[in-house]
């Protein structure tokens, strides 16, 4: 995993710097993501490293199912990776890229989990205080789990507050038997 991480970074580095440089983040993800899932198919998988398929023809390939989600600079980033042998590090060129891509925007996202569904003024006051605590514009993902009974859990890349009320019957059962 880590090879993979290292042999994706300088791509990573000029997507990042051709993005920033045309104010074309979402651009880039956008391609990034149309790469990824071509790449990731399991019938491309079967291609990549065929010895009768040849460097230029996967590339073709590429191109020709992303088709018009691509620019000129996405086609040649395609053609680089595919002619240095790293169109299966795409996705980690991918997920790199969209942790810069966050920090440039200083957003973050977070995962809202509640035991039923909330509304959109919920989520905006939810949003607006991660954003007091976490100094960060925050995009919300929400997923419900009848599980948690009720209360929320909130996920970020390195924080975890679990305030469902699973979570507090869970600290009473083990106060209780301790």
């Amino acid at each position: 995993m880590a090879e993979i991480a290292s042999l994706a970074r300088p791509y990573v580095r000029a997507v990042f710097d051709l993005a920033k440089a045309d104010s074309d983040f979402a651009g880039w993800s956008d391609q990034l993501t149309a790469i990824s899932l071509v790449v990731a198919d399991s019938q491309f998988a079967g291609l990549d490293g065929h010895p009768r398929v040849s460097k230029e023809q996967l590339a073709s390939l590429v191109i020709d199912v992303c088709g018009e989600s691509l620019n000129a600079q996405g086609i040649n980033f395609i053609r680089l990776l595919s002619a240095n042998g790293r169109l299966s590090v795409v996705s980690e060129i991918a997920s790199q890229y969209e942790v810069l891509r966050a920090n440039a925007e200083n957003l973050i996202e977070a995962e809202l989990e509640t035991a039923t569904e909330i509304n959109s003024e919920q989520q905006d006051k939810i949003a607006a205080a991660l954003k007091a605590k976490l100094g960060r514009d925050v995009k919300l993902n929400c997923v419900t789990n009848p599980e948690l009974m009720g209360g929320a859990v909130i996920r970020t890349d390195d924080w975890v507050y679990d305030g469902s009320v699973r979570a507090q019957l869970q600290k009473m059962s083990a106060a209780l038997s301790a």
